[in-house]
C-alpha cells in the first residue's frame, strides 16, 4: 500500500491518492481529497506530472489506511488506454464522464459528442443534471490531466443527469 502526492502541471493544489496500479502513461489512485477520507477513483496522466513523493503525511495517511484495511481493487472492467478510450469506457460503465484539464479549478461532465483528432467534442452534463448538447468548446485530448469516477460528487451529478432523462 502507498499513498503518493502528485503536483500537476498548471496546478496549485497538490493531489493526493493511494497507488492502486499503473502504466507508461497514467497513474490510477484512489482520491484523498481530505485528510483520510478515500472519495473515488482518479486517473493521472503521467506527462501532466511534475513531481511524485511519499513524504511524512503521505505516510501518516498510509498508516491509517492500512488500519482501516481500505481495499485496493481496480474498478470493474477498467484497463487502461489512452485518454478518449478511457472516457468512453467511464459513459460505457456510468452513463458520463469527468475530467479536469489545465485548470484545476474547472470539473468537465458530460457525454462524448464527437471527436476529431485530438479534439474532444462533449454534450455537458449540468451540476443540475440537465444535459446541454453540443456544448461549444473543443477539449483536446492531450491536455486532460485527469479523469475521476465514482467520487460522491460524480455518483450525485449521475443519479440528477438518470433522474433528468426520465422526465
Amino acid at each position: 500500500m502507498k499513498v503518493e502526492s502528485y503536483k500537476i502541471k498548471g496546478w496549485k493544489k497538490r493531489e493526493i491518492g493511494l497507488l492502486i496500479s499503473e502504466n507508461d502513461n497514467w497513474i490510477l489512485v484512489k482520491h484523498i481529497p481530505v485528510d483520510y477520507v478515500i472519495d473515488g477513483y482518479k486517473l493521472y496522466q503521467k506527462k501532466h506530472i511534475k513531481k511524485r513523493t511519499t513524504e511524512t503525511q503521505e505516510k501518516k495517511i498510509e498508516r491509517v489506511l492500512k488500519l482501516k484495511k481500505e481495499n485496493l481493487s481496480k474498478p470493474e472492467n477498467f484497463e487502461f488506454r489512452n485518454a478518449l478510450e478511457m472516457l468512453v469506457w467511464s459513459e460505457k460503465s456510468y452513463g458520463l464522464f469527468e475530467f479536469q484539464d489545465k485548470k484545476e479549478t474547472e470539473l468537465f461532465y458530460g457525454k462524448i459528442n464527437s471527436t476529431k483528432k485530438d479534439t474532444l467534442i462533449i454534450d455537458m452534463i449540468k451540476s443540475n443534471g440537465k444535459i446541454e448538447y453540443n456544448y461549444d468548446f473543443n477539449f483536446s485530448l492531450d491536455k486532460i490531466r485527469s479523469i475521476t469516477f465514482e467520487s460522491d460528487y460524480f455518483k450525485s451529478i449521475q443519479l440528477l443527469m438518470f433522474d433528468e432523462i426520465k422526465k
